[in-house]
């Protein structure tokens, strides 16, 4: 498994923005880190897990709907930390965010299905209105 760990997750007012970063614990070649299938995940209070983005091994990534045109996921394969650029911040984007990976490539349906084996422990991002 990988550990992971997030962080720059806070309070913003709606139209704001964050970044959110995912380390990785332990060291990797930067050509391994790359192969690694990665994204981020986010959980309301009182709704189900949902896929935000994916990044594959060679940078080509896919997003939820509602967060396209706004969110940027990015990954630097050198630092071995995973990034979630988001803007245009609303309240229904808040949510416990969490980044997954898998040393595998990625599938289409990952955003949907979530099948990662490394998961962090989440960072809350809170969007006021």
């Amino acid at each position: 498994q990988v550990r992971l760990v997030e962080s720059g997750g806070g309070s913003v007012q709606a139209g704001g923005s964050l970044r959110l970063s995912c380390a990785t614990l332990g060291t990797y070649s930067s050509y391994t880190y790359s192969s690694f299938c990665m994204g981020w995940f986010r959980q309301a209070p009182g709704k189900e897990r949902e896929g935000v983005a994916i990044i594959d091994s060679i940078g080509s990534t896919s997003y939820a709907d509602s967060v396209k045109g706004r969110f940027t996921i990015s990954k630097d394969n050198a630092k071995n930390t995973l990034y979630l650029q988001m803007n245009s911040l609303k309240p229904e984007d808040t949510a416990l965010y969490y980044c997954a990976a898998d040393r595998r490539q990625c599938i289409g349906s990952d955003l949907t299905d979530a099948d990662f084996r490394s998961w962090g422990q989440g960072t809350q991002v809170t969007v006021s209105s």
